[in-house]
């Protein structure tokens, strides 16, 4: 009669702390196959960079335009909490929109720059720059003084 050896089955959670234990030493050693160029991480992102910048504009159009804030409210409906009656609980409103076309825009762009620059090397510069002009465009925007229309607090 053959005996069977198996190992003692390991619970997840003990897997994952196995693996975060050697996380900075796992940095050092670096990959086995590292990228040989680095825009398919400046799409990355850019684009997340790009997506928060979008927000901000689809921001300003809603506030400005009845019509938009209703279309950008009925594209985020799919979001639990976007339409509630409950004055208890309260509702997302229109926000839930606006981060569903964040949404749809960060992966859009992500897709479109990674196939553009898949193959090249698009320079830290170049990323740092299009990163920051995306985020401190993006934080000028929410800024009430520059854009006094914007309500400081939500009707």
């Amino acid at each position: 009669m053959q005996q069977s050896h198996h190992s003692p089955k390991v619970p997840i959670y003990s897997k994952i702390w196995n693996q975060l234990k050697n996380f900075p030493q796992g940095l050092a050693t670096g990959a086995q196959d590292p990228p040989t160029v680095s825009g398919p991480a400046a799409a990355a992102l850019i684009s997340a960079a790009f997506s928060c910048f979008l927000l901000m504009v689809n921001q300003h159009l809603t506030v400005i335009f009845k019509a938009w804030n209703d279309l950008v409210w009925d594209m985020g409906s799919w979001i639990p909490g976007s339409k509630n009656p409950d004055p208890l609980y309260g509702e997302i409103g229109s926000y839930s929109g606006k981060e569903t076309i964040m949404l749809v825009s960060w992966l859009v762009s992500w897709l479109l720059l990674h196939q553009f620059w898949k193959n090249r090397q698009i320079q830290a510069g170049t990323m740092f720059f299009w990163i920051l002009t995306f985020l401190v465009a993006a934080t000028v925007m929410n800024w009430h003084p520059i854009f006094p229309y914007l309500p400081l607090m939500p009707h």
